[in-house]
């Protein structure tokens, strides 16, 4: 299992506000479900940062995004592991499979694959 990218998540309604700080840092819009907004660098497209105003699906409003290139598998070895799902391996209907894990300091992570 490859990690493709981290992408950390501010909890804010501020969105309009945000897509304007963050542009002028040089980020700019690549995403927006009305819920939650990812901004990437033009120049780097990996290098990103989601606002979200909570959770649309999830039961808790996730920390940060980790994406894999097999979700599967990280959700089996997180199980494996002993570690606690904080929300079940799913299908969105966004076009991401993904499952929610508390990682050792309380921190939700969103782990994901793209479909």
């Amino acid at each position: 299992m490859a990690v493709r990218r981290v992408v950390p998540t501010i909890q804010s309604e501020a969105v309009q506000e945000s897509r304007e700080f963050y542009g002028r840092l040089g980020l700019e819009e690549v995403m927006n479900h009305g819920w939650i907004m990812t901004l990437a660098s033009p120049s780097h497209p990996g290098a990103q940062v989601s606002v979200m105003s909570g959770d649309r699906t999830a039961p808790v409003d996730p920390d940060l995004s980790i994406e894999v290139d097999d979700v599967d598998a990280a959700y089996a070895v997180m199980r494996e592991g002993g570690a606690e799902i904080v929300h079940p391996l799913q299908d969105e209907e966004w076009g991401v499979r993904r499952f929610f894990v508390r990682d050792p300091s309380g921190r939700v992570v969103n782990v994901l694959g793209h479909r």
